[in-house]
């Protein structure tokens, strides 16, 4: 099985472009290749779809420990041919960007991954070679087993490849060249989402292509390819289940492959719809997940299906057990900027306005301590979460406290009770199984509350 991490010095680096290439060649030979993320990106994951068709999973070691990593990296890549985990930032950029933990390194370090180190050599030739050799000597061990060139002219690779290898004892195993059509837009910190790239799946081919002429494979094969020393956990089962409406369109589109895993573990039906193109939640659904995304985007398509938000907010009133995170919290409120510098009117259920700030607001990882028990937490439960929004609200809610885990600046957040979750953190069900759980078999109890009525 090929197991490998693609992981850079700094972002920019052309990790993104050289993961999905590699995952495409690597199907086009035949071996069935998975792919995962360091960290919470939601974006990169949709990429990796695009190359392969299939999910790409999370591995976050801030939202979740060691041993649960370990589990999902496993279960999805059981079976497989190959497993690439693409990094995050720069190799050692982890926890507030002066630790490791929950960094590239420390995500290789826990699966005893190799590392293929993206390089990109703009304006530095030699100096590269000793960035690479701090890189090598920073942890030990480094994991680092080669070397990849991105954005590299033909010549320019052909005179650093012998240098490289000499000065820091790594193969270089190939290169891309600059292509125009390789590259990703970027909106905000990230990458623009898959679908909005126009051809995405025509460019990601051709980097393969390139890449597949490019890659020295007998020695990539000889670093990577190796026999995993695990096996896939068996499959899990639930007798039953209940049906939960899970938001899924455009604008509702930061979903964890993993978290859903995490539902249909507990006992959940997951049953897709759209908030931008349903008039009504599916028939039967016992709870509802609103997860994040870009609703600003489509804030006037979204204030336009007044059955839908009718349908939505009904519900909500109604007691349907819901967590909405981020982009669902705002389509819960009562109205939303959209990017046009309009306010358009919402779902309504909760008191506060969405509105657009000129930053990222409260970016990053926290913990969510919980003063009472909820549809989610028991009271004094602490958990780990992550925000990433440009959008703020006028009333966040005051039912959490959020805290930062190295500064320990704290605030207050969410709506909660014992039927809702609705604040900005994304939750990580993979992380904290219980909270799934929790959430499902409060979706049993609403059914057979509803039974009883019917």
């Amino acid at each position: 099985m090929v197991e490998l991490m693609v992981s850079a010095p700094a972002s920019g680096s052309g990790k993104t472009v050289l993961t999905c290439a590699l995952l495409s060649a690597l199907k086009h030979k035949g071996l069935d290749p998975c792919a995962f993320k360091c960290g919470p990106d939601y974006i990169d994951p949709m990429f990796h779809r695009s190359a392969l068709g299939v999910d790409s999973r999370n591995l976050d070691l801030f939202l979740s420990g060691e041993d649960t990593v370990r589990a999902l990296y496993r279960r999805c890549g059981g079976g497989r041919g190959a497993a690439v985990v693409e990094g995050a930032m720069g190799f050692y950029d982890g926890l507030g960007g002066t630790t490791d933990r929950a960094g590239a390194w420390h995500a290789a370090h826990t699966l005893d991954l190799p590392v293929l180190l993206a390089v990109r050599p703009k304006g530095a030739s030699l100096t590269l070679a000793a960035q690479i050799k701090g890189l090598l000597e920073f942890r030990t061990p480094s994991h680092i087993a080669g070397l990849f060139l991105t954005d590299c002219s033909p010549m320019l690779a052909k005179t650093l490849k012998p240098m490289l290898e000499g000065e820091t004892g790594l193969p270089v195993l190939g290169h891309l060249p600059h292509m125009a059509e390789a590259v990703l837009e970027s909106r905000h910190l990230g990458l623009r989402t898959a679908g909005e790239i126009e051809d995405l799946t025509a460019r990601i081919g051709r980097a393969a292509q390139v890449l597949d002429e490019a890659m020295d494979w007998e020695r990539f094969f000889a670093l990577f390819d190796r026999r995993p020393g695990w096996e896939a956990p068996p499959p899990r089962h639930t007798a039953e289940t209940v049906p939960l409406a899970v938001a899924r369109d455009e604008a509702f589109c930061f979903t964890y492959a993993e978290t859903l895993d995490a539902l249909r573990d507990a006992g959940a039906e997951l049953v897709f719809f759209s908030p931008l193109r349903d008039e009504a939640l599916p028939e039967n659904a016992c709870g509802l997940y609103l997860p994040g995304g870009y609703p600003e985007l489509y804030a006037a398509r979204l204030a336009e299906n007044q059955p839908m938000k009718d349908s939505i907010k009904g519900a909500v009133a109604g007691g349907i057990p819901t967590v909405a995170e981020c982009g669902g919290f705002l389509y819960l409120g009562q109205s939303l900027e959209g990017t046009d510098g309009r306010t358009w009117p919402m779902a309504g259920y909760l008191p506060g306005a969405g509105v657009k700030q000129d930053r990222l607001v409260r970016f990053g990882y926290a913990s969510l301590s919980a003063p009472a028990d909820s549809l989610l937490f028991k009271a004094g439960e602490s958990v780990p979460v992550h925000e990433f929004h440009y959008w703020d609200s006028t009333r966040n809610g005051e039912d959490l406290t959020a805290s930062k885990p190295l500064t320990g600046r704290s605030w207050t957040c969410g709506f909660v009770n014992d039927r809702l979750y609705a604040a900005f953190p994304h939750l990580y069900f993979p992380g904290r199984p219980h909270m799934a759980h929790r959430f499902v078999q409060g979706a049993k109890r609403y059914r057979k509350e509803r039974s009883r009525h019917e």
